[in-house]
């Protein structure tokens, strides 16, 4: 006997089955609660990099104020010739308003070219986006930026 079966034969009919079945996958898709605090992602950073970030060579690129939080261009750029001896071995990215910290980790090395990473990140509100780049010799560089994102037209 299936288990629809077994439902109707005890009280539930086929189509409240399906109905309780597509309330839980609604519910299942339903955006996560913000559960990221600043030191969440002063805590995930702390355990990806060992050595304590300075200030620098890193910049954080992306608009001041996200009118749409859905879809917010961000592009890191990391101060480094990007030769054999000294390069960008990773940047990681930290958001301390979403519901996980962690946005993204890329891994660079001298053959790529550039230390520049683009994409894009969905924020449901106001919060940092921390960027930390570790370097071939060890040291980590890091910056942060606010973006505000509006809920409306009004700030959030």
């Amino acid at each position: 006997m299936s288990p629809i079966t077994n439902l109707a034969r005890e009280g539930l009919n086929r189509r409240q089955a399906v109905a309780l079945g597509l309330g839980g996958i609604a519910a299942a898709m339903a955006p996560l609660n913000a559960r990221a605090t600043p030191e969440s992602a002063r805590k995930l950073l702390s355990d990806m990099v060992k050595t304590e970030p300075k200030a620098g060579k890193v910049q954080i690129k992306t608009q001041e104020i996200a009118e749409n939080g859905n879809t917010v261009p961000v592009t890191i750029t990391v101060d480094s010739p990007m030769t054999d001896k000294d390069y960008v071995k990773a940047i990681h990215v930290v958001a301390d308003r979403n519901p996980l910290p962690g946005v993204a980790s890329f891994s660079l090395n001298p053959a790529s070219g550039k230390a520049e990473v683009q994409f894009r990140m969905r924020m449901a509100e106001t919060q940092n986006i921390i960027a930390v780049a570790e370097m071939s010799d060890g040291s980590a560089w890091t910056a942060t930026r606010e973006v505000k994102v509006t809920i409306g037209g009004c700030g959030g």
